[in-house]
């Protein structure tokens, strides 16, 4: 059966339309106008149709999340591609790239080639981030660092052969790789390279994104800060224009300050992320992020005995409110949170994070608040039992 949603405030584009509607048929979006639904499209009538009155509420395309580990009590290192991505699912988000932290390679090599013939399945997983083992030890955060290694052609070419074509982004320190020749390699194998977890300074972080490198991962985070003498790599994305930078918008890991400075100095190209664990969906606890236990305590995840954070209990609809609470205008919030990971990961071919006609509908109605209210992942509507609605 067709589905039409009506009365909706629109969000796409970068604006806000007004009684917007969208027909649903076949888990694509077919037709799209404003004004009145009249049960025709292009004066022809549509029969056997499911009316939704969205009643002002905004649509919105589903979230696309970059850089996600788990949720709900499960990780993606551990090799599980269902239980996390629905509790985002559950959150609005419609489609995510799992990410794995640093394993030895052999390791990484066999969870690649285990979640790459699980994940068409679950059809939210939508590819693979490897945030490490290309790291630099000084800044490797809640990676283990007895697994890093320095960035190796060789070493590349294993772990995209063992992604079976769903290994989308991997994070490099740069200054690991002289000559770029691992960043080079990852972009001939159509890779997205972020740089991450890196004591680069600004010209080498330049000189990688000259490269062909394309994302900052979690911007702000494990990494040299902004200086006036020595700006380093945020300033480096800053200043390259195909760089997307990605953010967690938590409240713990960037101050709501540099938040607005990320979006002020790079509009267009800050992509809201969650970087969540396990923990996501749950609680207070003792978790685990790869091979290191973590233990989140009000709502912050930390290595034990005060270490550093360990990635977030975060959600993709928490991301977009707290980035409207500190002045994003929203059109542009929603954007970083569809649109631009989307397109920064290469999942825009398909027309993941849009509404234009022909592409997947994945949707979600935002209330007043910016909570979804209901979502849709391929035309099909999550039930009402499933959307957690848990508070921030």
């Amino acid at each position: 059966m067709r589905t039409v949603i009506h009365s909706a405030r629109r969000i796409s584009g970068g604006e806000i339309v007004a009684d917007a509607w969208m027909l649903l048929e076949s888990g694509r979006i077919t037709d799209a106008g404003t004004g009145s639904w009249s049960g025709t499209v292009t004066g022809q009538e549509i029969a056997d149709v499911r009316e939704v009155d969205a009643a002002g509420a905004y649509l919105v395309p589903g979230f696309v999340d970059m850089h996600c580990h788990g949720g709900g009590g499960a990780s993606i290192d551990d090799g599980d591609t269902s239980l996390g991505p629905l509790t985002h699912l559950a959150h609005g988000t419609t489609s995510l790239l799992g990410s794995l932290v640093t394993n030895p390679l052999g390791v990484l090599e066999a969870t690649l080639r285990r979640l790459a013939a699980e994940a068409p399945a679950h059809g939210t997983v939508k590819g693979f981030h490897l945030e490490g083992p290309f790291l630099a030890a000084s800044h490797c955060g809640a990676h283990n660092p007895g697994f890093l290694v320095p960035p190796k052609v060789e070493a590349v070419d294993r772990l995209v052969e063992a992604g079976g074509g769903l290994l989308r982004q991997v994070t490099i320190a740069p200054e690991l790789d002289p000559g770029f020749a691992a960043v080079r390699r990852l972009v001939d194998h159509k890779v997205a390279v972020a740089v991450g977890h890196t004591d680069a300074d600004y010209d080498t972080a330049r000189a990688a994104f000259d490269a062909g490198a394309s994302i900052l991962t979690h911007a702000f985070n494990a990494m040299n800060g902004l200086h006036h003498r020595a700006p380093g790599p945020i300033a480096a994305a800053f200043d390259s224009p195909h760089v997307t930078l990605e953010v967690i918008a938590d409240g713990h890991h960037v101050h709501d300050s540099m938040l607005r400075l990320a979006f002020q100095a790079a509009p267009g190209r800050v992509a809201l992320i969650t970087d969540a664990m396990a923990a996501a969906g749950c609680g207070d606890g003792t978790y685990h992020l790869g091979s290191l236990p973590v233990e989140v305590h009000d709502g912050v995840a930390r290595l034990p005995h005060g270490g550093p954070i360990a990635g977030s209990m975060l959600t993709m609809d928490a991301a977009l409110r707290r980035a409207v609470a500190v002045g994003i205008p929203l059109p542009e919030a929603v954007a970083a949170a569809t649109s631009v990971p989307a397109r920064a990961a290469g999942l825009d071919g398909d027309g993941a994070g849009s509404l234009a006609v022909g592409s997947p509908a994945d949707l979600i109605l935002l209330d007043q608040d910016l909570r979804p209210h209901r979502i849709w992942r391929a035309g099909e509507e999550l039930p009402a039992a499933q959307r957690m609605g848990q508070p921030d």
